[in-house]
């Protein structure tokens, strides 16, 4: 019963506070709804009033801005008048300064017709007069046809022959000057050039000849050396084909032949075969077999290194083993390998000075002399520049370089600028003093030919090779031939050596025309 009472009660209590609640709740509901009427009241009257200064504001923008574009667009306005004005204006002076050009033209072509009148007045008097001259023209040819008693065509002629003789004289004349002038000024070029040249090339002057000496310890070994009956020396000449001279020059056995390379095999054999002691046929064969094959090694390894000293590169091996080949060949007396070596440091300089390519000319200049080392006996009838070309042309060498090699003796015609400086070191190598031999017969040979070409002219009277064949000098009938002629006949007989003779350095020709004019006084 107490509890009942006690839930009860505890019901109605919380009825009545949640009643009680429910009315406080209310009241503080509807006081918080007036305040937040209030609230909305007062911020709708802020906006509205911030709303009206920004109404304001911006519509003050508008203003401004509208001022502004207003103004620029006045601005441009203005500028587009001006512009207008102007070429208005530019308008008006062409057109004025067109009226003034008009005028002017118009003076011009009445000026103009004026002066063509004037001319059509003044060519008809022309025509008129021509023709008068014509007319007098004519009465004078007649007349002096009449007076001379010679033709138009006939004196026509007489004077065209004069004028032929003084054209030829003059021509002759002034062919000499330029002659002359050219000499001048090409002379002293190539006189400079080929004289840096040789004072850059330092050259040997030993001289080969053909016999070697090979020297002994004592007479002793000259028996040994010829053996029994000679058998020996018989079986080492037919072994080498070199002629051994025994002779009673004490401790020397003197070997003789042309061919140097036969001539170095047998020294060195002899060498051999008495350093060893046996000297007999057998041995002998054996000997010279093994010093072949030795010479044979020792050509190459000097083709090599003369290349590389050189600087030349890319050589052929069978060129290589001719340039070897020419260390053991001499041309009139002076060393074919050293004279080669010589013709291409020439070259390479004088390439160099004219600023062409220097190692094309050094392997020209080297190889220019091959033809004279020929490895068979056929080809030994061929003109050693010719033999050479053909050989160069067959081991792949340039076309420049061939044609260098073939024509530095005038055999072919020259079409490279290798060509000549070839041709003029060589020369240069082969005329400088102390450099070769000359056999005597073929010296006075050379100073006959020189002779006889010029007995060849009419008009010449005496002529004598002098200075070692270096200068003709040409003594020639002052009757039949004049200065004009004798400068001429000059010309033409230097030409005429040059074509038909084959000669080192260069040949002056001096002809001298005297007038003698003797009286007796009684």
């Amino acid at each position: 019963m107490d509890s009942t009472m006690i839930i009860i009660a505890a019901i109605v209590g919380l009825a009545i506070g949640f009643a009680i609640a429910k009315f406080l709740e209310k009241g503080k509901a509807s006081k918080t709804i007036i305040n937040a009427k209030k609230d909305a009241e007062r911020i709708i009257k802020e906006a509205n009033k911030e709303g009206e200064s920004i109404k304001k504001e911006k519509i003050l923008q508008a203003k401004e801005k509208f001022l502004e574009l207003k103004a620029e667009h006045e601005k441009v306005i203005y500028g587009k008048d001006k512009k207008i004005s102007e070429a208005e204006k530019r308008t008006r002076d062409k057109e004025s300064q067109v009226s003034s050009e008009l005028a002017k033209n118009k003076q011009m072509n009445s000026q103009l017709d004026g002066k063509l009148k004037e001319v059509e007045q003044k060519r008809a008097l022309f025509e008129k007069r021509h023709e008068e001259l014509d007319k007098m023209h004519k009465s004078q040819v007649q007349q002096l046809e009449v007076i001379s008693g010679l033709s138009a065509d006939e004196a026509k002629n007489q004077l065209v022959e004069s004028l032929k003789e003084t054209a030829k004289s003059d021509a002759m004349a002034f062919i000499q000057s330029t002659v002359e002038e050219s000499k001048l000024t090409a002379q002293q070029e190539a006189r400079k050039i080929i004289i840096n040249t040789i004072q850059r090339i330092g050259t040997e002057e030993a001289v080969e000849n053909c016999v070697s000496v090979f020297n002994i310890e004592s007479d002793d070994v000259k028996g040994r050396i010829i053996g029994r009956e000679g058998r020996n020396i018989r079986a080492l000449e037919a072994a080498t084909g070199v002629e051994i001279i025994v002779d009673d020059t004490p401790e020397a056995i003197i070997l003789s032949c042309f061919d140097s390379v036969r001539r170095e095999v047998a020294r060195l054999s002899l060498h051999k075969l008495v350093t060893d002691g046996r000297i007999h046929p057998a041995r002998i064969e054996e000997i010279v077999k093994k010093t072949e094959k030795q010479i044979e090694a020792e050509i190459v390894e000097i083709g090599k290194r003369t290349v590389i000293d050189l600087g030349i590169h890319g050589l052929h091996p069978e060129l290589i083993r001719a340039v070897g080949r020419m260390k053991y060949r001499s041309s009139y007396g002076q060393n074919l390998l050293q004279h080669s070596r010589e013709v291409a440091k020439l070259c390479g300089v004088m390439a160099s000075e004219l600023g062409l390519n220097p190692k094309i000319a050094k392997r020209a200049g080297l190889l220019h002399d091959i033809g004279k080392v020929p490895n068979t006996e056929n080809e030994v009838e061929t003109p050693h520049a010719i033999l050479g070309m053909q050989w160069a042309e067959k081991f792949g060498e340039k076309a420049e370089v061939c044609n260098a090699i073939g024509a530095h003796h005038d055999e072919i015609e020259m079409k490279t600028l290798i060509a000549p400086i070839v041709q003029v070191c060589d020369a240069i190598s082969g005329a400088r003093p102390g450099a070769r031999r000359q056999v005597l017969d073929s010296y006075i040979q050379r100073l006959k030919d020189l002779e006889e070409i010029a007995f060849g002219f009419s008009g010449v009277q005496k002529a004598y090779a002098i200075q070692a064949g270096r200068e003709l000098r040409v003594i020639v009938e002052s009757e039949k031939v004049n200065d004009e002629r004798a400068a001429q006949l000059s010309f033409e007989i230097s030409q005429k050596i040059q074509t038909d003779m084959t000669y080192p350095g260069q040949v002056k020709v001096t002809v001298i025309r005297e007038t003698r004019a003797v009286n007796v006084a009684k």
